[in-house]
């Protein structure tokens, strides 16, 4: 799982060859260290199909802003550099892989 900032967001995110998970996280949020082992799980048994990455909204408040982030965590779905999904509050696995689209 990728720590994404400001300035690795569009190689990350927008410039990925695969679908992209982002996580708006912050270190206080107990729901987001709920979400972190799901998230990691995540990212190593879809890693050919998906990126996962993270990034912190206490450290990059004006980021979490400009995503119109309220609540954490808040994911994103990207595909081919647009936000293709967005949900607010923790999922179970099942749920993270269908949001992500990799569910079987």
């Amino acid at each position: 799982m990728v720590d994404v900032t400001p300035e690795n967001f569009e190689a990350e995110v927008l410039k990925s060859d695969k679908p992209v998970l982002l996580e708006f996280w912050a270190s206080w949020c107990g729901p987001c260290h709920v979400m972190k082992p799901i998230l990691e799980e995540l990212a190593e048994t879809e890693k050919e199909r998906l990126k996962v990455v993270r990034v912190s909204a206490e450290d990059h408040p004006e980021f979490a802003n400009q995503y119109s982030v309220l609540a954490i965590p808040t994911f994103f779905l990207f595909q081919a550099g647009n936000v293709v999904g967005h949900h607010i509050g923790a999922m179970s696995k099942d749920q993270v892989a269908k949001f992500a689209g990799v569910s079987s």
